[in-house]
């Protein structure tokens, strides 16, 4: 953990700096959504694997374990008020042969991919089990946002 905060915590943090960078653009009385997800093992959040190398050492850590995918959302309405909320998805990977390992790292998915996957593509073969909100695995965790705010859901 950095400087004593959750995982959590971070990501919340993360995804309020993004809202907010758009918010100062984008100018007052238009809606923004700052959205973070990242991977967490053991407190930890893995961040995006900077090379291939860094990638093969993040799925061999996540091999046949058990991680919390973070999703932290914060909605600043046209008011400048805030909403927010984190949503957490448990995913356990198989036990990964080096083999599975180097035929994922050479498709190239794991670049850009909080924890060096995509559940949504390849990545689908290295999940074991997914326990809650897969659409959060994958980004975006639709249900959460729907409580936030239910007004997008709304037909004009």
């Amino acid at each position: 953990m950095t400087g004593g905060a959750t995982p959590e915590a971070l990501v919340l943090e993360n995804a309020r700096l993004k809202a907010q960078a758009v918010a100062d653009q984008a100018g007052e009385g238009a809606p923004v959504l700052g959205v973070d997800t990242d991977v967490a093992l053991d407190g930890h959040l893995l961040g995006k694997a900077t090379s291939e190398a860094h990638a093969q050492g993040l799925l061999h850590r996540l091999s046949g374990r058990t991680h919390d995918v973070l999703s932290g959302l914060v909605l600043l309405d046209s008011a400048g008020a805030e909403r927010s909320a984190v949503e957490t998805t448990h995913v356990t990977f198989a036990a990964l042969s080096d083999a599975t390992i180097e035929r994922y790292l050479a498709s190239g998915e794991w670049r850009d991919r909080a924890g060096a996957y995509a559940v949504q593509g390849l990545g689908s073969m290295l999940v074991e089990r997914v326990e809650g909100d897969l659409s959060n695995v994958i980004g975006l965790p639709l249900q959460r946002l729907y409580e936030l705010a239910p007004e997008i859901a709304e037909k004009p």
